[in-house]
């Protein structure tokens, strides 16, 4: 039975109201010093063919030989993405001919993956939703070589460093129903295997790459037909491709055209999908057993020893963040989204005020990183510094506005926040004397807005303002507010 659809999620056809199916296929490079059967090393930008065995160039009477490395990272992989890990599984032959594919076929898992059914529950910040993306199955194969078409204008070459690295096949249920959740989804997923350590997620590198099947329907019929947009590096171009094959397929149809199953390539150039070839079935590609592999066989006892040094993942440090801290729900989850933002949190809350601590990182410091176009693990401001900024907001040595001008300085020019209060003469005022002289001469010179802010308390705001201009922005705020009000005679 279907469930109901979420009107925002439709698009507007011509002829009235469509929604969108996506399916996922996710090539995750396996974080591994060597390739899946051969012991050639997986180093990203080596010379072209430097990083080649003989099993890897498929020379004569080679044997593939499985990386245990490789194995643990999948089982790792699916305990994380919480599936069911096959203590039996088989490799087969996929049998296409592409000349980066040396051997004639690629070493893949058909019908006897290494892992099953699991699921990944999603946050998407465009909507506002939770929704729970279903697993079908990860599989673990060889990946292709790379043919390079733009070296020379009558030649192809070919680079077969890429040839034999191990990727995880992850494959989710049509679940998704938009872009934004389709993006929400990879970058979930990207997260837990950073976490994992099992895949750097790097698609500048291609060492993430995502197959996206998209097909569409009237809300609540059947599923429609499907085309694959193949080999998407990044998260951005997977949410445009949605969309254009998406309005490709509404105006074929709408137009009294059928959608042939097909896979395409997305150009984000020019904004649109174009075919590649026919989608081939299962039977096209004469799937068989490899002869030269005996089933991958382990026991249980190691999948829990794998799951028992599995590092915590976002969804079990969200919940301790919330718990522990007292973090919202959205805090939490921008903290979490990659481990580095994760650890540097816990170290800046370590004894000391948690949502004070979320509210530096989030606002303060990743709007400053932003800007320079740093990530947290390049950070001018350590954990320690920015700790030591929010101690003295906390023992009213400093006021709020002078915390930003501090963490300006210690953001470009570094130092100890506390020396640099103590050199610089930037404690706040905490004499009630020197606020009172100052707090008199404004309401001394200002009789009008006195009388008018005895009529409205909410001018109060503006000798605030006013004094903590006279005193450079180092009188205690909480004092100013008080003596105003005790001057000016304010509830």
């Amino acid at each position: 039975m279907n469930a109901p659809v979420n009107p925002k999620k439709l698009i507007k056809g011509a002829t009235g109201d469509w929604e969108i199916v996506i399916g996922m296929e996710i090539h995750a490079q396996v974080t591994s010093q060597a390739k899946l059967f051969s012991g050639a090393s997986t180093a990203f930008g080596n010379d072209p063919n430097s990083n080649v065995s003989l099993v890897d160039a498929a020379m004569p009477g080679m044997l593939p030989v499985i990386n245990e490395e490789c194995v643990r990272q999948a089982i790792r992989t699916g305990l994380g993405l919480k599936a069911e890990i096959n203590l039996k599984s088989t490799f087969d032959r996929k049998n296409y001919f592409y000349p980066d594919l040396p051997q004639g076929y690629q070493i893949s898992q058909y019908k006897s993956p290494i892992v099953g059914e699991g699921e990944v529950i999603v946050d998407v910040p465009e909507t506002g939703e939770t929704i729970t993306v279903r697993i079908e199955r990860l599989h673990l194969e060889q990946d292709a070589g790379k043919s390079i078409h733009d070296l020379h204008p009558t030649m192809s070459f070919v680079d077969l460093n890429r040839s034999g690295v191990a990727l995880m096949e992850i494959v989710s249920k049509p679940d998704l129903r938009s872009a934004d959740e389709a993006r929400a989804y990879v970058t979930k997923l990207r997260t837990i295997l950073r976490y994992l350590g099992t895949c750097d997620g790097d698609m500048d590198k291609g060492n993430l790459r995502a197959d996206v099947n998209v097909s569409v329907r009237r809300p609540g019929e059947e599923l429609g037909t499907r085309c694959e947009i193949k080999n998407v590096n990044s998260i951005r171009f997977i949410g445009q491709a949605i969309e254009v094959e998406a309005r490709r397929q509404i105006a074929i149809i709408e137009d009294g055209g059928t959608i042939d199953q097909e896979t395409r390539l997305y150009d984000p150039g020019k904004g649109e999908t174009r075919s590649m070839r026919s989608k081939e079935e299962a039977h096209d590609y004469r799937y068989f057993p490899d002869p030269d592999l005996l089933p991958l066989e382990f026991d249980q006892a190691y999948v829990d020893d794998l799951a028992q040094h599995l590092p915590e993942l976002p969804d079990e440090k969200k919940a301790r963040f919330m718990a522990d801290y007292g973090l919202s729900p959205y805090d939490a989850s921008v903290l979490v989204a990659e481990r580095s933002s994760a650890d540097f949190f816990e170290e800046v809350a370590k004894g000391r005020d948690g949502k004070a601590a979320a509210n530096w990182i989030i606002n303060e410091l990743f709007g400053r990183l932003n800007k320079e176009g740093k990530d947290i693990t390049e950070s001018p401001v350590s954990a320690s510094q920015l700790g030591g900024i929010i101690e003295l907001i906390g023992e009213n040595v400093i006021s709020g506005k002078i915390a930003k001008d501090l963490f300006e300085i210690v953001f470009t020019e570094g130092g100890d926040p506390r020396d640099i209060v103590e050199k610089r003469g930037m404690k706040q005022v905490t004499d009630t004397g020197a606020i009172e002289k100052a707090v008199d001469e404004i309401i001394a010179a200002n009789p009008d807005k006195v009388e008018q802010a005895k009529a409205k308390p909410t001018l109060l705001g503006w000798f605030v303002g006013q004094v903590m201009k006279q005193t450079g922005g180092k009188a205690n705020p909480q004092a100013v507010n008080e003596i105003l009000k005790a001057k000016l005679g304010i509830e």
